[in-house]
């Protein structure tokens, strides 16, 4: 594991040891103006991880999920020699109500690629993290690839029913090709949790930069496969939300791809 990966490693868990824990099920929250939940941690832990990245790396540029969309947009076009990519609290809803699934996600991009990324679970004291063609990790263990493709009866979905389009979700509903679902809340922990073998299939139908950027690196570094409904890769380097369906079996993700309509293309 690369030395600066550790590094923001540790930023990350620190911040998230000393700014999410104590305010877990404990502070307020508010709607933003698209109906999404927002609380005092979520801006804390930004700010203080942007501080600190802007300390540590002052060339690179900073991207957070707490910005206006204007401040994301200018952060994403300027010149710089590398972008961090913060959801400083990914799974807010679950964070205020009390339910333990929630995590913060970290990427730096370059060069248009995702070069590093880190997911860390504060409630699981789990993190995840990956560096582009050299592998993930979990805590300090590598994540092996478990390739396990799951017959019918027996696999386990990762799926966000709300993004989808009415019609695909209705279909799931009368005859999908898995025995059961599950939707977590956190889309970081999504893709690292699929990555780690805690599923079989992965569907979601609108993802922000933000929410997948470090996830979606463990995921593929731990060997996966996703693209998206267009039959495209998951991350493209634009802020443009993204559909993401996936699978860590090749045979598998193939089957699944079919089912949804997709073929698929980077296999």
């Amino acid at each position: 594991m690369h030395p600066e990966l550790v590094r923001i490693k540790n930023l990350v868990i620190e911040a998230a040891r000393e700014e999410l824990l104590p305010r877990f099920n404990k502070v307020s929250h508010s709607f933003k103006v698209d109906g999404s939940v927002i609380t005092e941690a979520d801006l804390v832990m930004q700010e203080r991880l942007q501080a600190a990245l802007k300390q540590a790396y002052p060339s690179y540029a900073f991207l957070g999920e707490e910005m206006t969309k204007t401040e994301q947009y200018q952060q994403f076009i300027l010149p710089n020699t590398g972008l961090w990519c913060l959801d400083p609290l990914d799974g807010t809803s679950n964070f205020s109500l009390g339910i333990p699934c929630y995590s913060v996600s970290l990427a730096l991009i370059v060069n248009a690629e995702i070069v590093m990324g880190v997911v860390y679970d504060p409630m699981r004291d789990e993190c995840f993290s990956a560096q582009r063609g050299v592998g993930a990790w979990l805590n300090d263990e590598p994540i092996q690839s478990f390739h396990h493709a799951a017959p019918k009866e027996a696999g386990i979905a990762i799926v966000d029913y709300k993004r989808l389009e009415p019609e695909l979700r209705h279909r799931l509903i009368e005859d999908a090709p898995f025995k059961s679902q599950r939707s977590f809340g956190s889309v970081a922990l999504d893709w690292c949790w699929l990555a780690a073998g805690r599923g079989h299939v992965y569907l979601h139908g609108s993802q922000n930069l933000w929410d997948y950027a470090a996830g979606n690196l463990v995921f593929m570094e731990a060997g996966g496969y996703a693209q998206t409904f267009d039959a495209e890769p998951v991350f493209n380097n634009s802020l443009v939300p993204r559909s993401a369906i996936a699978a860590l079996d090749k045979d598998l993700f193939k089957t699944w791809s079919n089912w949804l309509g997709v073929k698929p293309k980077n296999t």
